[in-house]
């Protein structure tokens, strides 16, 4: 960004934006047309006020007064029916670039690597999708269009100022130099500074979004003077950022000022003393060169100004196709549709790393057989949830294969592949809707009766319609009017209606109440029957009755066996960290 920030107008990227135009073609070359329009409007205004001075004011010819006067009428309605189809139509134009803009960029966010998110600000990200692409409906319905209508009137002007008087001409071009030159540097100062705004912008809503959602920690832990005081610090910035340029608009707003009134001050002078002579430059000349200049440097100063709204959305756009740019999307090479799949898993030698040089995991292999429950445990950061991430191919594997029922997983269509697959997550995520909702993620294909069977099933129905509204209860933000283990039982039922051939429980019963807890293992008990199932589990007496269990450190499978096998090895990895749970439980 920084590279580009003296750049006063970038042209590539200017093109690419106008290429969302194409589908509305017509509407496009309408706009253009109605600013063509209104330029030659604004020329024969002081045109046909000159014609009514010098040819009916002067020799009194009343009958002239009012055709001239009647011209004028005419031709101010036809300037305001196109202002309004002109301002209309670039609007919509703009409403509707923006929405196309839009749902392209949601759906590519759609398809982005966890890794992505993990490394990317919300708040920057909603910026983009958002208020930056708001902002890019400015360049079509206050930009673009306006900036070319004002050029093409003034070289009407020009054309029309040189024919009738050249040199009331030389005297407004004398000083047109100089508004051209303040211009250009207007333009390259305010292309910097709605840069730093846009930056500033992002920062003030990454920071207030992160402590809106982390509200609760700020309070509990008494930080609300020093995020205070860290808000009045990005706040100040974002201010300085918007005074540069209030600070560029003051210098150059007068500048332009004074430059045209001098220009008309020199206008009369020189073009009423030839008046007064008799000369061919008239009376009626004399002011619609005064009216001209005020036309010709008006377009200039709001050129200027038309210019900051262009660059905001230059600037904003830049941004947008930044993250239409970025190619962080899973290579969806597969060509295997997968109908059903028995739910066998083995993992070759996989390598994984999130950092480059940092192994998660260290040349991992394991076989899962179908129908089995196999139980995955170690210390944090292991790598015991990773191996479920790159089971779903939220990441790409470094080196090694994984397959299902023998098939490489980058051999099967993403999509199919996570349909045969439905997770529990520790920390679970709901929509501010309903109940209901959460479950079917508003799949039309499973409908409210299948959800409550399915919820009878695993014995939560009763605990959902003890609630108002029962599965039509709106949970709000994140469910945050739910408790945790009612949002486990709800991300427990959402896993279990779409019916998964594999279901892969990642510490789904590591923070909640008992009663909860003894709900869920119910429910798991049920559900993983016939099922290949997956847990990850730091209490280890909800897997004692796993047909194997895997130890895990430091990225490698140390362990392997069920409860009462490993427990039979003397010093052994998992015998230590069950010895120590059991003797917390005792103790408590």
């Amino acid at each position: 960004m920084a590279e580009k920030g003296g750049k006063a107008f970038d042209f590539k990227l200017f093109r690419r934006l106008v290429s969302y135009t194409n589908p509305y073609r017509i509407t496009f070359y309408f706009v253009a047309l109605s600013a063509i329009l209104l330029s030659v409007f604004a020329i024969l205004r002081p045109f046909l006020l000159q014609k009514t001075i010098d040819e009916s004011f002067v020799p009194k010819y009343e009958e002239l007064i009012i055709f001239y006067i009647s011209l004028m009428l005419g031709v101010l309605l036809l300037e305001v029916v196109f202002q309004f189809l002109f301002i209309y139509f670039a609007n919509w134009l703009g409403q509707e670039v923006i929405r196309d803009l839009r749902v392209k960029l949601f759906d590519h966010m759609l398809g982005f690597k966890k890794q992505y998110y993990d490394q990317s600000a919300v708040g920057r990200l909603v910026t983009r999708a958002v208020s930056d692409i708001e902002t890019i409906a400015s360049i079509f319905s206050q930009g673009l269009f306006m900036i070319i209508s004002d050029l093409l009137k003034m070289l009407v002007i020009l054309c029309f100022m040189v024919y009738y008087s050249w040199q009331l001409t030389l005297i407004v071009l004398a000083i047109l130099p100089f508004i051209v030159f303040a211009t250009r540097v207007f333009q390259k100062k305010m292309k910097t500074a709605f840069e730093e705004v846009r930056a500033q912008v992002s920062n003030l809503n990454s920071f207030v979004q992160e402590r809106i959602t982390g509200m609760k920690i700020v309070q509990l832990f008494t930080r609300e003077e020093i995020e205070h005081a860290s808000f009045k610090e990005i706040n100040n910035k974002h201010k300085k950022a918007w005074v540069k340029t209030v600070w560029y608009n003051s210098i150059f707003f007068p500048i332009a000022e004074m430059s045209s009134s001098i220009t008309i001050g020199l206008i009369a002078w020189y073009g009423g003393l030839r008046a007064a002579q008799g000369d061919v430059i008239t009376l009626g000349v004399v002011i619609a060169f005064i009216e001209l200049s005020q036309m010709l440097f008006r377009p200039l100063r709001q050129i200027a100004d038309k210019f900051n709204t262009l660059q905001m959305g230059m600037v904003a756009a830049n941004r947008v196709f930044a993250i239409l740019d970025t190619e962080s999307k899973i290579k969806d090479l597969g060509q295997l549709e997968l109908s059903e799949i028995k739910g066998e898993i083995d993992f070759d030698n996989v390598r994984f790393s999130y950092l480059q040089g940092e192994e998660v995991l260290k040349g991992i292999s394991l076989s899962v057989k179908p129908g089995e429950t196999v139980a995955i445990v170690g210390a944090t950061g292991a790598g015991k949830s990773t191996i479920i991430n790159l089971l779903s191919r939220f990441y790409e594997i470094d080196s090694g294969v994984i397959y299902i029922d023998k098939k490489p997983i980058n051999t099967i269509d993403l999509q199919s592949l996570r349909s045969h697959i439905a997770v529990v997550l520790q920390d679970v995520f709901l929509f501010a809707d309903t109940i209901l909702n959460n479950i079917t993620l508003n799949n039309p294909d499973i409908t409210e009766d299948q959800v409550r069977k399915a919820a009878k099933e695993i014995g939560i129905h009763d605990f959902i319609t003890s609630l108002p509204n029962g599965y039509h209860y709106n949970v709000k933000e994140r469910g945050v009017m739910l408790s945790s283990g009612q949002r486990q039982l709800i991300s427990f039922l959402r896993a279990y209606v779409t019916n998964p051939e594999i279901l892969v429980l990642d510490e789904a019963t590591s923070s909640i109440d008992s009663h909860s807890e003894q709900m869920i293992q119910d429910a798991t008990d049920k559900i993983t029957k016939d099922r290949t199932s997956i847990v990850i589990a730091h209490r280890l007496a909800t897997i004692k009755n796993a047909d194997k269990i895997i130890v895990m450190d430091r990225g490698k499978i140390v362990e392997e066996g069920n409860h009462n096998e490993l427990l039979a090895l003397d010093d052994g990895y998992y015998k230590n960290l069950y010895d120590v749970q059991f003797t917390e439980v005792r103790e408590v």
